[in-house]
């Protein structure tokens, strides 16, 4: 495929994608409209700048996000970035990666996420992908030798998460991965990729499909161990409880647990990397002033609105905002620039989230006071 044919496809993937209301409030199609705008011009065509230019269009369209994936079955932007990244390999270790999760400060699993644990000990681990009720059905049947199922949906942190839970344990020596793979996002395959091919001095994973393969929340000795440690078995597409739970139990029987001494041959678990966590607790500082002014909060059920009022700090009265949600509200107040202190700019989040709550569910709201 030449560059140019390239660019047709991605171009086609993001017209697809931007008319449609999940996408203009995903992270997905946010990080790939940045990446796609700050790059194309480096490919220097006009073919490139043309589509530089589309991007920058889509952006208007985009809303504040609201997740970082749906894992849907296709994902435009995902697809577009995929073929960005086939066609000019040099510019594709540019995209950005949010990197954030939690660690636990103890038990097994260390990383927390949506999975179900059934026996720690047990020597397989199932990766259901995108398919979500797929885990939950395979808990409830509770194969033998399984120990811990739950869905990957991304190609870096879902990744980045399976690693440093797998590592963790001297029993696992198997992960199975089934379900179905999200297209664009691929992580059925990169973990395959993974598997068969490790990472590049960037932290990508080497012959991923994937959009983003960048593994940067784990140590080079982590996936090494990871590798090392567990088979990962292909069974990408599969989403039959029978045929998985009957491989998990055919798994189990190869072998023997062990204890996690050098005697037996099981490696011990893995220290893995963490970062600082912060434990918060109530705070009795007060909300600073804001030269901006102060906000009067007014749900009004008979209309199914909230009105805002804002007022200067001698009572005269600016403005008033009039919206159905919170997320509105806020989008124009700051919009607006009419709230200035980060701490009153939290106070006036949770308070709109409140009187939301309210309209919605018919309660009483009382404001707060900062």
């Amino acid at each position: 495929m030449t560059p140019e044919e390239s660019l047709q496809i991605i171009r086609a993937e993001l017209d697809a994608g931007i008319v449609l209301a999940k996408c203009q409030k995903c992270g997905c199609m946010d990080s790939t409209l940045k990446h796609l705008a700050a790059m194309l011009p480096h490919v220097g065509t006009e073919e490139a700048l043309g589509l530089a230019a589309s991007v920058s269009a889509s952006r208007k369209h985009m809303r504040p996000v609201q997740y970082a994936c749906l894992g849907c079955a296709y994902c435009y932007p995902a697809v577009a970035q995929n073929a960005f990244a086939q066609a000019f390999p040099a510019l594709s270790h540019a995209a950005d990666v949010d990197c954030a999760f939690h660690v636990r400060d103890a038990g097994w699993p260390p990383v927390v996420g949506e999975y179900f644990v059934l026996d720690k000990d047990r020597t397989v681990a199932v990766s259901t992908l995108a398919s979500i009720t797929l885990a939950e059905a395979l808990a409830q049947r509770k194969p033998r030798g399984l120990a811990i199922v739950g869905k990957t949906e991304t190609e870096n942190i879902g990744l980045d998460k399976v690693i440093k839970n797998i590592v963790t344990s001297s029993s696992l020596r198997y992960l199975i991965v089934a379900g179905r793979d999200p297209s664009g996002h691929l992580p059925g395959r990169t973990l395959i990729a993974l598997a068969h091919h490790g990472v590049d001095d960037h932290g990508r994973v080497i012959s991923s499909p994937g959009k983003r393969p960048m593994l940067r929340n784990v140590s080079v000795a982590e996936i090494q161990a990871f590798r090392t440690q567990v088979h990962v078995i292909d069974m990408v597409g599969c989403d039959s409880i029978d045929e998985i739970s009957a491989r998990v139990e055919e798994l189990s029987q190869h072998v023997v647990a062990p204890c996690g001494c050098n005697a037996c041959g099981g490696p011990a678990p893995v220290s893995i990397t963490t970062v600082p966590k912060m434990v918060v607790t109530e705070s009795g500082d007060a909300v600073k002033l804001d030269k901006a002014g102060y906000f009067v909060i007014v749900p009004l059920p008979d209309k199914g609105v909230i009105d805002v009022e804002h007022y200067a700090y001698d009572t005269t009265l600016l403005r008033v905002i009039e919206g159905a949600s919170a997320r509105a509200l806020y989008a124009a107040i700051i919009n607006g620039g009419w709230v200035t202190e980060l701490s009153h700019a939290a106070y006036l989040g949770k308070e709109l989230a409140k009187a939301e709550f309210s309209l919605r569910h018919g309660c009483r709201y009382v404001q707060d006071g900062a």
